[in-house]
């Protein structure tokens, strides 16, 4: 399987690291506010924002002539050069040590931190993960990993293949129905600076990836779970575990569902609307 390509010349970019600035700005802030439904005038310099709000700063601006077919930034520019043609977000695990500050000067320092080619059901992929440390005002903010799957091109006129269903759970304390609206799709993609045509590009998401339609941005269905999860927080957010199952597409209305809070932990999920799991999530509260 790893002699599918030259795996070497892949793992020699485990380690390597890269720093992307940010100043966390007012008009950031509101904008990601108002994408969420909050207000956004109730942010002020200074403010502490939302612990799991890390993930929506420190975008990678590649130039315009630098960018893929997919529109994500050309493998060897930000990213190894995986030779398999599609991305698709898997899943995160973060720790969380602070809150980062509206007016902070912070900074992300990313590394690539594993490379792995697998047989899965649907051919043949490689997990890449990177891990991200956030840092500002001279400490630790964040420590996030996060795994992306690539996989092989879709032959001309053929479906994208998906894992085999499963049911979601059925016994969720509370449950929460979400319209996966696309102008709220092109907002959480504009805030993040994610360029990726799966999530705006129904002719590309159809004809060259094979799916029925545009797809659900997975960084915003996690982003999603945590804000409902924290509607029922019974503490500060120490850390969270997430993966993505199945794709969602926009045009749908997904339930974010959950437990109760137990023992400083809460399970939620995601429930497609033919009732199989999209994606789950466990989340981990200071007592």
């Amino acid at each position: 399987m790893s002699d599918a390509f030259d795996m070497s010349g892949l793992r020699s970019w485990i380690g390597r690291t890269r720093v992307v600035e940010d100043d966390i700005s007012l008009a950031a802030v509101r904008r990601i506010a108002g994408m969420l439904d909050q207000d956004p005038d109730s942010y002020r310099r200074g403010s502490a924002l939302p612990a799991h709000w890390f993930g929506m700063f420190f975008a990678d601006v590649a130039r315009q002539s630098a960018i893929g077919p997919d529109g994500h930034a050309r493998k060897g520019e930000f990213l190894p050069p995986i030779p398999l043609p599609r991305r698709m977000g898997a899943g995160r695990r973060a720790r969380l040590h602070g809150v980062l500050h509206v007016g902070d000067d912070a900074a992300k320092v990313i590394e690539v931190a594993g490379i792995e080619p697998k047989q899965a059901r649907t051919g043949l992929i490689v997990v890449l993960t990177m891990r991200q440390t956030i840092n500002a005002r001279g400490k630790v903010i964040a420590v996030d990993e996060f795994d992306a799957i690539y996989r092989e091109a879709v032959p001309p006129g053929s479906q994208s293949k998906a894992t085999t269903p499963i049911p979601a759970p059925a016994d969720e304390a509370w449950s929460d129905p979400v319209p996966l609206d696309p102008v709220l799709v092109f907002r959480y993609s504009a805030v993040t600076w994610n360029g990726h045509r799966i999530h705006y590009d129904a002719d590309y998401a159809r004809e060259v990836e094979g799916y029925p339609g545009v797809v659900q941005n997975g960084g915003l269905t996690m982003q999603l779970m945590l804000e409902a999860a924290m509607k029922r927080a019974p503490g500060p957010l120490l850390g969270f575990t997430a993966r993505l199952r199945r794709p969602l597409f926009v045009g749908q209305t997904a339930r974010f569902c959950g437990r109760a809070p137990e023992g400083g932990r809460m399970a939620c999920w995601v429930a497609a609307p033919d009732g199989s799991l999209a994606a789950e999530m466990e989340l981990e509260f200071a007592a």
